[in-house]
């Protein structure tokens, strides 16, 4: 049977109450996200100047609109179907008027929302790149008020963006730019009123993130604020695989740090929803001793991918419907699921099973983590690593208290370095393993963002058969002093922090790719020529470790000339001997010559096809004795212990 893809435009078939059903869960698994950035004269003043290289040049109200400009690029690739918005606090305009009667007749004073949280439109990049890049257009929409705002009216906004926009989303995330650490430190009821808005949107499963602005003459402080307002994320959060870091190392505007780059980094690091690899299995610690745990995917290779079919025929572009019928080859008729059967080939016939029958053929168990034993880290060898790692972190969906025993086993291994063995099947009908348990620590970058979460590591060990034994190889070592000048080499060749960051060295080809997408949606340029971070810096590579290149390659001059001349008489060997030319020269023997039996026997080639044709028997008893004499055989009896004896080498070489 063949399989047969149609694309259909949108209107020209119905849909079912199953896509709706699926498109109603699809929704609840998206992310969505809100930036509220503050407008007040000391968020629209640059910071000072310094003498480092990396100073920041942008007002921290430029800065993070740089921000969500280049998190909104990066989610319409890698999220398309996420939703994010941009609503700016403290402006002496309001742009609530027309949006007042969708949201329940509302509005409110000095909250400007300039991107409504959706789903981000060409339009949208395009408003707010305009807006980061026309100073005109900035310093027209970036008017403080001259009346303070109230924090309990920017939440409660808030709330009802969400409740509008999102109302079934799972991850829904607020996100707070600010360097004002007491926005009511003289009215106690406007900072209750505001701790109570606060507690609706998290009682609503909103997360909201504080991203503080330090001055140079003040340092943002938490406590006298937000400690009220901003929640330590629950560790049941489905979308988080661990705990927010409860304090964000704040972005100084006074030292060489970017501003941009640690807002985006830490923004980064909190904005992508984690999608948990497998449900919630049962992790057995010991006989009858359960928790629950989910499986992520950190680390993963990116690729280019169509997330939909756009059908051109129409007035307008439309995102099309993929429709898949399954065809008979002979007659063309749609075949049903129930028509198909799979079978499986043995002895020349089809075997018929039933889809019960391969569900059990299949089956090793119900998905689940059975820790068999622990041994010592040191008894796992670097090379013991076939496949991909799942990362495990706990879940309170099944067992409660699934939190506390996960991380008390996780911190114990780390401290006595030992690894559990576990029997691991990922989910139903999956193949199962024999992987290590490798507990892992919380890894923060030099802004204090979270670059790998604490948790452990399910890493599939290889069986007997997929280890490779190397070839035995012959090689001569290097002597000390040429090791040592290698040694010098790769220390200036080292990179910053002696650790390689991914995340520096975006793949180009992919990095290409999206460029020319995002020049077509927002009619753009094209670009001339791709950015490639991956090609090595060869000047900085010749200033560095150019000379000490060079005194490598005297001292391998050196060293091959001494090993030269203790190996010249075990090495030197006599000429060959040529031939004298002339007429009477013995002509050059081809290979079949060197094959040939003696006596004029028949070649070993002409001897097998012989055998394989069965004419080995219509040889003559001279031709057979003399190939058998060339293998060393017995040639007594007669013709038909010959033909024997031919067959048997035949039979044993198979």
């Amino acid at each position: 049977m063949a399989e047969e893809n149609k694309w259909k435009p949108p209107g020209e078939e119905e849909e079912e109450e199953e896509d709706e059903v699926d498109e109603a869960a699809y929704k609840s698994a998206r992310d969505a996200v809100l930036f509220i950035i503050e407008i007040s004269p000391s968020m629209l003043t640059a910071p000072p100047p310094t003498d480092a290289k990396k100073r920041d040049r942008d007002t921290p109200t430029l800065a993070a609109l740089k921000c969500a400009y280049a998190l909104m690029q990066q989610r319409i690739i890698s999220n398309p179907n996420d939703m994010m918005g941009v609503l700016l606090y403290g402006t002496d305009e309001t742009k609530f008027q027309e949006e007042a009667e969708a949201r329940g007749g509302l509005a409110y004073p000095n909250c400007y929302l300039f991107t409504d949280l959706d789903i981000p439109a060409a339009g949208d990049v395009k408003a707010l790149k305009d807006l980061v890049e026309d100073e005109e257009e900035s310093e027209k929409l970036f008017v403080p008020s001259t009346e303070p705002v109230s924090m309990a009216n920017v939440l409660f906004c808030a709330n009802q963006i969400f409740t509008t926009k999102a109302p079934n989303f799972t991850s829904r995330r607020l996100f707070i730019v600010t360097d004002n650490d007491d926005p009511h430190a003289k009215d106690k009821a406007l900072k209750s009123s505001a701790a109570v808005r606060a507690k609706d949107l998290y009682d609503l499963g909103v997360i909201i993130e504080l991203f503080p602005i330090s001055k140079p003459d003040h340092e943002f402080d938490r406590s006298r604020f937000y400690d009220d307002i901003i929640y330590n994320a629950s560790p049941t959060d489905p979308e988080a695989p661990a705990p927010m870091s409860g304090v964000v190392a704040p972005s100084s505007t006074s030292d060489g740090i970017s501003l941009l780059t640690s807002l985006l980094s830490s923004i980064n690091s909190k904005a992508v929803a984690k999608r948990a690899l497998f449900s919630s299995v049962p992790f057995e610690i010991g006989p009858g001793f359960k928790i629950s745990v989910k499986g992520y995917i950190i680390f993963k290779r990116q690729e280019p991918k169509s997330s939909c079919y756009v059908w051109l025929d129409g007035e307008k572009p439309q995102i099309a419907t993929g429709v898949t019928t399954q065809m008979a080859d002979d007659t063309a008729r749609t075949i049903e699921k129930v028509e198909i059967k799979k079978a499986y080939k043995f002895g020349g016939e089809q075997i018929t099973f039933t889809p019960e029958e391969v569900s059990s053929l299949r089956h090793f168990g119900d998905p689940g983590i059975r820790i068999i034993g622990f041994k010592p880290l040191s008894m796992l060898p670097i090379w013991a690593n076939i496949r991909p790692s799942t990362f495990i972190y706990p879940s309170e969906d099944d067992y409660v208290g699934s939190t506390r025993v996960f991380s008390a086993l996780q911190q114990k291994l780390l401290k006595d370095q030992k690894i559990g063995i576990a029997w691991f099947v990922a989910r139903k009908n999956a193949t199962p393993v024999i992987a290590a348990v490798l507990p892992g620590a919380e890894t923060l970058d030099e802004n204090g963002a979270q670059i790998i979460p604490p948790g452990m590591w399910l890493t599939p060990l290889p069986f007997a058969d997929d280890i490779r034994q190397n070839p035995e190889t012959n090689l001569i070592r290097a002597p000390e002093g040429l090791i040592d000048r290698m040694r010098e080499v790769v220390q200036q060749l080292q990179l910053p922090k002696a650790m390689y960051d991914p995340r520096k060295y975006p793949n180009p080809a992919l990095q290409w790719h999206y460029r020319i997408l995002q020049a077509m949606a927002l009619e753009e340029d094209l670009p001339e020529k791709p950015e490639d971070k991956t090609i090595p810096r060869y000047k900085q590579i010749d200033k560095r470790a150019g000379p000490y290149v060079i005194d490598w390659g005297h001292e391998l001059h050196k060293e091959h000339e001494e090993w030269r001349k203790d190996n010249e008489t075990a090495t030197s060997f006599p000429a060959k001997r040529s031939a004298p030319p002339g007429k009477d020269d013995i002509p050059d023997r081809s290979k079949k010559a060197k094959t040939a039996t003696p006596d004029g026997g028949p070649t070993d080639a002409e001897m097998k096809h012989a055998y394989m044709k069965q004419e080995h028997k219509k040889m003559t008893v001279p031709q057979l004795k003399a190939w058998l004499q060339g293998k060393n055989m017995s040639v007594g009896g007669k013709k038909a212990d010959l033909v024997e004896r031919v067959e048997e080498f035949f039979e044993q070489r198979r």
